[in-house]
């Protein structure tokens, strides 16, 4: 535990909190949250944490749910908000035809929502959806031997029914 900024980020989120007393409230330290996560994931909603903990926690919830390959991205704010694949730009596997863009068309698909379009994804998400559920095509992350090319071929010939 860092007791300075931890104790800056606590009394801050306190102070907020009370604003909002309809919204639940809880404090864990970042160890004891992450077994919860493990655990128990779908007891959690929403979780505030500082920069370190919040990149350290989103890292073990992306390894829940299949690795950074398809986890999606979003930062809001008030005027602006920017989607990205959470993986960042994976070189040590650029150009190389190897990549899951499972996280970037999710991130994509964020993005539509945001702007009030999610009927214009739906076809994608549908034929994305359908193509993991499936199985038969995966990238390497994901235990296949798909190129990234193949993953995304299998997803336009979804979308194209």
């Amino acid at each position: 535990i860092m007791k300075l900024s931890d104790g800056l980020f606590l009394d801050s989120t306190r102070k907020v909190s009370r604003e909002f007393l309809d919204i639940t409230y809880d404090e864990r330290i970042v160890d004891a949250a992450c077994m919860h996560l493990v655990m128990h994931p779908e007891k959690l909603d929403v979780l505030l944490l500082p920069n370190l903990y919040g990149d350290i926690v989103s890292d073990l919830c992306a390894g829940l749910v299949g690795g950074l390959g398809v986890v999606p991205g979003a930062n809001l704010g008030l005027d602006a908000a920017v989607f990205e694949a959470v993986h960042g730009s994976a070189p040590d596997i650029a150009n190389q035809n190897l990549a899951n863009p499972t996280a970037l068309l999710l991130s994509g698909l964020l993005m539509l929502d945001h702007i009030g379009e999610r009927q214009r994804g739906e076809r994608i998400r549908r034929a994305l959806s359908k193509v993991l559920q499936d199985g038969r095509i995966r990238t390497r992350d994901l235990g296949g031997t798909a190129t990234t090319t193949e993953f995304t071929d299998a997803i336009c010939k979804e979308v194209e029914k």
